[in-house]
């Protein structure tokens, strides 16, 4: 990102920040959100579902349409790659009968699967605004998993849904500038940036102030290769005076599981709920995510608005946002997990304090801005997007 870039895109959410009417109450219709994927069960189903609760508190009337673990469906498919998740086929009847019934202004596409196709479908139909969240490039994904059959059906798949929705998209919200880029190759006519939101229960005061010396570490996410887990697997060996803690599941489930037995300062979570992982991030003194790949990175965001130290590979967008960058820790090139770690464990406690409470306002400001930009996006005729391509 050139320097002017950066400079335009912390100008602009300072603009969204002091509205002195960010339009809660103001809304032209109804808006639906529809995702393929379980509500918080990954980082989009949970993004879509703070958006949801926040929509609702600001005053807009806002549903949202996606696979529920309490309405189970016989057609389900497991992801390729991945069985751990699913591929849900979304009820025509229920689909038109929402949409029916709603009749939305806006329709907002999380996912570029069967319920994000149809919900485009809809849009279109009904002359609604069609807004697509472009949060995974998940034919690039794909490309780290060895079964070729697999990966290729998963790349002809993900590319030809991305170009249907980015073609009858009226607006596509990337969360970087790599994904925006991305999104405009793949054939999107109008790109904005989106911020990333933070659940309620993140906000709560007051955040548990961070600890003098740093002993307790986190991972929390997918346990797929494009995380790199097992860096954090590496990192729990060298460093036997750290506690690492490891939540989520995924394909390399079992080999976490299995390795996680045999070190005794490395506890495996499975998977954990929202409220949970709060929990663990209030109990860490910092959170790890070492991503190949990484759109953004919401887990370290979370970890920032509770005050904790984040370090992260300098592939995950969120280090292409000036006003987090600075208060975060990045895994420097051709450096291992475990040698940042050291790097960062030696810095004076103060300092680590200092840019604990730094990294939380930061975060705590670009949710109030990511939210107002959102509602920004939803009522107004033209986008006003914090950064446009």
């Amino acid at each position: 990102m050139t320097e002017a870039a950066a400079t335009d895109r912390i100008r602009a959410l300072d603009a969204y920040m002091d509205a002195s009417d960010p339009a809660p109450g103001r809304s032209t219709g109804p808006v639906v959100i529809v995702s393929d994927s379980l509500p918080e069960r990954n980082g989009v189903g949970a993004y879509y579902w703070d958006l949801l609760g926040l929509l609702d508190d600001a005053g807009c009337e806002a549903s949202i349409l996606c696979p529920s673990a309490k309405r189970p469906t016989l057609l389900r498919f497991p992801l390729p790659g991945d069985s751990t998740q699913r591929i849900w086929i979304p009820s025509v009847f229920r689909f038109r009968r929402v949409m029916r019934q709603v009749r939305p202004h806006s329709v907002i596409v999380a996912t570029p699967g069967p319920y994000g196709l149809l919900g485009a479908w809809w849009a279109k139909r009904l002359g609604a605004k069609l807004i697509v969240g472009f949060h995974t490039h998940f034919s690039g994904v794909t490309d780290l998993y060895h079964n070729r059959f697999l990966r290729a059906f998963s790349r002809f798949y993900f590319n030809i849904a991305d170009k249907i929705l980015f073609r009858y998209a009226d607006l596509v919200l990337a969360n970087s500038e790599a994904m925006v880029q991305l999104a405009g190759r793949l054939g999107a006519r109008k790109v904005g940036v989106m911020g990333t939101l933070l659940p309620s229960d993140s906000l709560r005061e007051p955040a548990v102030p961070l600890a003098g010396a740093l002993r307790r570490i986190v991972f929390a996410g997918r346990l797929a290769p494009e995380k790199r887990v097992q860096s954090v697997i590496d990192a729990a060996h060298e460093l036997p005076d750290i506690r690492f803690t490891i939540a989520g599941d995924g394909p390399l489930k079992e080999s976490v599981e299995s390795q996680a037995a045999g070190i005794p300062n490395l506890e495996y979570l499975g998977w954990i709920s929202r409220e949970r992982l709060l929990a663990e991030l209030d109990r860490a003194d910092m959170l790890v995510l070492n991503s190949v790949v990484e759109s953004f990175g919401t887990v370290a965001l979370e970890a920032m608005a509770r005050e904790r130290l984040a370090l992260v590979s300098g592939t995950c967008g969120i280090v292409e946002w000036p006003d987090l960058v600075d208060n975060l820790y990045q895994i420097h090139d051709n450096e291992s997990l475990a040698a940042a770690i050291r790097r960062i464990a030696a810095l004076p406690p103060d300092e680590r304090s200092a840019v604990a409470k730094r990294a939380r306002t930061a975060a705590l400001r670009l949710n109030r801005g990511s939210l107002l930009h959102w509602l920004d996006v939803i009522h107004s005729t033209e986008d006003r997007s914090i950064a446009q391509n």
